[in-house]
């Protein structure tokens, strides 16, 4: 478990072993979740937005589906894993001195109503979707408070938000609703801060996954991969230092 002692170190970093390979001016993002469909395209995103990219992704050999850049540093870390992921935070920012912002992207879909839907189950999608979320944020989330500011980023679900598009995928709807109320827990301790944790969410991506998986959908309704990444851009970009607790419903016509 990742102690009270732990997150200060976070938070405050260790001096002696801080290395900075930050140029002026660049920000720097911590991108999980980069060898999805969604990942690879916000990541090749921030990279020529210029920013420095801290990828992690589900497995060693998944280093292979991220762009080899300068700009690049990629990770095969288990965010499921509270312990690995403490260390991993521990060490970007030793690295990096200061995290920027970080887009939250690992997650996990599955579907069933309540009689198909077991205790298994609910862990399961409770560990892919929230406890990934939660064990990178919450170390960065000290990290930024002790900066003064920083973004953070969940995808959420319309099923989250609306129960009765869940009611067939209870495990997935029911970890996903806690990504929100996290949103909003953070932004009230960070409340007057500039530290800001806001949460995406999506109807269908149009990924080849739903595309194969929907054959009779009309993927011109969908979300590109390429919208999100610049909705998450801007979210990250200056000119949105004026929002605060935001949900945004990425949804086009699905």
């Amino acid at each position: 478990m990742l102690s009270n002692a732990m997150v200060e170190r976070i938070a405050g970093g260790d001096a002696k072993h801080r290395v900075s390979t930050k140029t002026i001016n660049m920000k720097t993002i911590i991108i999980t979740g980069a060898d999805g469909n969604l990942g690879t395209t916000v990541t090749k995103t921030f990279l020529d937005e210029g920013y420095q990219v801290i990828a992690t992704v589900s497995r060693e050999a998944s280093k292979e589906k991220v762009p080899d850049h300068p700009q690049l540093d990629v990770h095969a870390v288990d965010l499921t894993d509270e312990d690995a992921t403490s260390a991993f935070i521990i060490s970007v920012i030793e690295k990096y001195q200061t995290i920027d912002a970080a887009l939250l992207l690992v997650g996990g879909f599955a579907v069933g109503d309540i009689e198909a839907t077991s205790g298994a189950d609910l862990k399961k999608m409770y560990a892919l979707n929230f406890e990934t979320a939660y064990y990178v944020a919450r170390p960065l989330f000290a990290h930024m408070k002790e900066n003064g500011k920083g973004r953070i980023v969940f995808i959420g679900s319309r099923p989250a938000l609306k129960p009765a598009d869940g009611k067939a995928m209870v495990a997935y709807a029911l970890s996903k609703s806690l990504l929100f109320n996290l949103a909003e827990l953070m932004n009230q301790d960070a409340k007057k801060t500039n530290v800001v944790t806001t949460v995406v969410v999506p109807s269908t991506i149009d990924t080849p996954v739903n595309r194969d998986a929907m054959p009779g959908a009309d993927p011109a309704n969908w979300v590109k991969p390429q919208q999100l990444a610049d909705i998450m851009k801007f979210i990250c970009s200056d000119t949105a230092d004026v929002l605060r607790e935001t949900v945004l419903k990425v949804y086009n016509n699905a």
